[in-house]
């Protein structure tokens, strides 16, 4: 643990609060002391935090909230993937209302993503208990493990347990930053394979899912709204593009004639940003990662491979650039006189948000005087995997500068209350249908 004066998360938050949106059971206090204790485990001193999935740091925020959870009354539990889920019965046996996120982190990652959105589901039931409301459906609060990655490089590993998503083969291939197995991992967690397996869950049992995040971009603070409505969570494909060329001396080989596939892959790279922009103001494609071979700086390039990021709300329309990008790579390889090659790597279908949710969310923005400003979310959520399955909805809290995975990533705890209220109101009306 850390002396508070190295971490003065709760005074900051509470520097510029107003303690009038503490109501209804909602405590703008309570939210952000334990924003702050959770910010002492894995705490770094350059200011972030350190909590990769499966550590010891992520089980000690884990288990932190286990006890507010069974201080509020609620029932616990924990599976074999290490998620939580932490229950409340409601009036009817019906399938339940959940929400929730995640607590471990990025390296040297922000006191918000994640924690968040755990502690506004909690906060809902916080606020039941002083009120005196009983819910007509059950609710569940639900901590998802490793949703970063950051482990195993591969990240929703406890949510991709919990709908069964991950294959045997894929378990057998997963090694972490230690080169340690799934399997070596979880034992030291307190798990086992096995138990992973089982971790599967009947989803039949929740009618829904609602996370609450921070925004991971500016769109909100270019509104100036505290909270904002995701209209889809993009499903990412990774196709990788490689170039094939001749490698020669860079002083001995004649300009004409040369076939320099790294010329041909930064036309590429450069003509990639117009497919986007051509099909929808959704759509995203990055190059993040780009090799070249034998990378010396005498030789002519004779091999280039990169990865393309491609993204979209919409599946039709992110298959689409997938084909365009891929007769793009051709065309500039032809031209060129090289050879392309390209494989895709990962397709993962995207979640848009059912209309009917969206309007129903609009409606409580509406109740705190926010105006509804919708969102694409280009990253994945643990909301994304259960998706597949159930409805999901998804609620973005406004974040300073769109800084997240970040010691400096900010949301001001009047927009984290803000937030918090809209979830209640949300939940609430849907305990109603």
């Amino acid at each position: 643990m850390q002396k508070t004066n190295d971490n003065p998360l709760y005074e900051e938050l509470l520097k510029d609060y107003d303690h009038k949106l503490s109501h209804s059971g909602i405590n703008g206090e309570r939210i952000a002391k334990r924003l702050f204790e959770l910010s002492q485990i894995g705490f770094v001193q350059v200011g972030g935090i350190k909590r990769p999935g499966f550590s010891d740091e992520e089980k000690a925020a884990k288990a932190l909230v286990k006890k507010w959870m069974k201080e509020s009354g609620l029932k616990v539990s924990e599976d074999g993937a290490g998620n939580v889920t932490a229950r409340l019965e409601g009036l009817q046996k019906t399938p339940a209302i959940a929400s929730g996120s995640h607590v471990d982190s990025v390296p040297n990652g922000g006191n918000f993503d994640g924690p968040l959105g755990v502690l506004s589901a909690l906060e809902v039931v916080e606020a039941w208990k002083e009120t005196g409301y009983t819910p007509n459906k059950p609710y569940e609060v639900i901590v998802f493990s490793d949703e970063e990655g950051s482990r195993f490089n591969s990240g929703l590993t406890g949510s991709q347990a919990m709908i069964g998503a991950i294959s045997d083969e894929e378990i057998a291939q997963l090694r972490d930053y230690n080169g340690d197995t799934l399997e070596q991992v979880l034992a030291h967690y307190g798990s086992t394979i096995e138990s992973f397996k089982a971790a599967k869950r009947d989803l039949s049992e929740l009618e829904l899912f609602v996370e609450v995040h921070i925004e991971q971009g500016k769109k909100l603070e270019q509104a100036c709204q505290p909270v904002g409505i995701v209209n889809g969570i993009a499903g990412p494909a990774w196709l990788k593009v490689i170039f094939d060329g001749e490698a020669g001396h860079a002083g001995n080989t004649p300009m004409i004639g040369r076939k320099d596939c790294l010329v041909a892959a930064a036309e590429f790279l450069q003509s990639i940003p117009k497919f986007p922009k051509a099909i929808n103001n959704t759509a995203v494609a990055t190059v993040g990662k780009l090799e070249v071979f034998p990378n010396g700086a005498n030789v002519i390039p004779e091999k280039v491979e990169m990865l393309v990021d491609i993204r979209d709300i919409n599946e039709e329309p992110r298959d689409l650039l997938i084909e365009q990008l891929i007769e793009q790579a051709e065309k500039v390889a032809i031209k060129h006189e090289v050879h392309a090659t390209t494989k895709l790597n990962t397709r993962i279908k995207p979640v848009p948000i059912a209309n009917d949710l969206q309007s129903r969310l609009a409606t409580s923005l509406n109740k705190f005087d926010i105006a509804p400003t919708y969102i694409p979310s280009g990253a994945g959520h643990d909301a994304m995997n259960l998706g597949r399955t159930i409805p999901v909805a998804m609620l973005f809290v406004r974040s300073k500068d769109g800084i997240s995975h970040n010691p400096k990533e900010w949301s001001s705890l009047n927009d984290c209350v803000m937030g918090t209220h809209v979830l209640k109101d949300f939940i609430e009306d849907a305990m109603k249908r």
